[in-house]
């Protein structure tokens, strides 16, 4: 049996799903930007790629955890 993903990462194949790039593709995009606080990359990623804020938030979350 295998554990269910949680936290952003449960969020990652709707992500690739509805946007057609791979997460990996969203994460070089956030750590090339010249923002670096979280809502100012949320922000962004909605604005300037249509992402929803969940989305956005989930790749920024986990892409500034790493």
């Amino acid at each position: 049996m295998t554990d269910a993903v949680k936290g952003p990462a449960s969020y990652f194949p709707a992500i690739e799903n509805k946007y057609g790039r791979p997460v990996a593709e969203w994460k070089d995009l956030i750590r090339s930007s010249p923002l670096t606080r979280h809502m100012e990359l949320v922000n962004w990623l909605k604005a300037e790629h249509g992402l929803g804020h969940g989305h956005a938030n989930a790749l920024v979350a986990h892409t500034l955890a790493e």
